[in-house]
């Protein structure tokens, strides 16, 4: 058994893992984890992984919103992740302090 968390931040959080966890899928240990999380009302931060291709997908927007508003924060656009060009990611400007400074104290 783990601990019970204070938070939980998920990052980076790919496509695949956003469509699976908003459809609520948790066919893996990390997945179950926050899949349960929303439900037990933890607070979590997603920080997003992924390109402007991926990003253009139409179900992007529907994933982002149904986790949103089951109350995950999840850092996409000014204040958090912006989507690079496919092959073009940059790991050193992840902003790993935005997710960090956004978790409950």
């Amino acid at each position: 058994m783990l601990p019970a968390p204070d938070a939980i931040l998920v990052a980076p959080l790919t496509s695949n893992t956003l469509h699976k966890w908003a459809a609520g899928a948790s066919d893996t240990l990390a997945l179950g984890l926050v899949t349960e999380a929303i439900g037990l009302r933890i607070p979590t931060v997603a920080l997003p992984h992924w390109n402007d291709a991926q990003h253009a997908h139409p179900a992007v927007p529907r994933s982002v919103e149904t986790l949103r508003k089951a109350g995950v924060t999840l850092l996409l656009g000014d204040n958090g992740f912006t989507p690079h060009k496919p092959r073009h990611g940059n790991l050193d400007a992840y902003p790993w302090q935005a997710a960090i400074d956004t978790l409950p104290t």
